[in-house]
């Protein structure tokens, strides 16, 4: 198995899920993904997902590099039902540990719930100067999210997490490091998903004593001699 897979110019990745009711899923990544100099060609990765009444999916994905003079644009659709929710991560590393530079890259998250829209978001990292200032990842290059879709938990612990206009949350954190990234984020999706994506096992159906069982024992007599037939 590789140690990672490869986006070069012109790819064109698709990836269709489809969670049915009441059931669990989720996803590993053996490995990262990392975009390499597209060459001048475009490069798209593209995600589509929908979680059905009761369902869950939960997909903690591995890092997304992305290399000097790649051209990436990252899109991930979730529709959520009623009763379905969502547990997902995605860590985004702008340029290898010796890379002054990165992309252009951009991301585009839609998720809806319940047929309405419950986050929209699109981030823009295509012009170097204007990622790289305040407020958007300064001396960072590393930007990664745990997303809560569908559920929404009680309160806001970290100082990472938000809360979104319906049943959701976001945690974010940036840091010069994926790992450093990724720890500042971890207490959230511990906690996320054991309260909301661990499937529960119903317990075992009792068992109704039949009226021959449900009569007390009784004890021969000495006198008497059993009778096989």
């Amino acid at each position: 198995m590789s140690i990672y897979a490869m986006l070069l110019g012109g790819d064109d990745v698709h990836i269709d899920i489809r969670v049915g009711s009441g059931v669990g899923l989720e996803i590993v990544e053996p490995s990262g993904v990392v975009a390499y100099d597209a060459h001048g060609r475009n490069q798209q990765w593209t995600v589509t997902a929908t979680v059905a009444d009761a369902g869950f999916l939960v997909w903690r994905s591995a890092a997304f590099v992305v290399t000097a003079g790649a051209d990436v644009i990252r899109r991930t659709t979730l529709d959520i039902a009623a009763g379905g929710c969502a547990l997902m991560s995605e860590t985004i590393a702008l340029g290898r540990s010796y890379e002054d530079a990165a992309g252009p890259f951009r991301s585009i998250n839609r998720v809806s719930h319940d047929g309405r829209p419950l986050l929209v978001e699109d981030i823009d990292l295509r012009d170097r100067h204007l990622t790289q200032s305040v407020g958007i990842l300064g001396d960072n290059r590393v930007m990664s999210t745990v997303m809560l879709l569908g559920k929404a938990p009680q309160e806001m612990v970290a100082a990472c997490e938000s809360p979104l206009h319906g049943p959701g949350a976001l945690a974010r954190a940036v840091a010069g490091h994926a790992h450093e990234a990724e720890q500042l984020v971890d207490g959230s999706w511990h906690r996320w998903r054991t309260e909301f994506a661990t499937p529960r096992r119903a317990a075992p159906p009792q068992r109704s004593a039949s009226p021959e069982s449900a009569r007390p024992a009784t004890r021969a007599s000495e006198d008497e001699t059993p009778v096989l037939t």
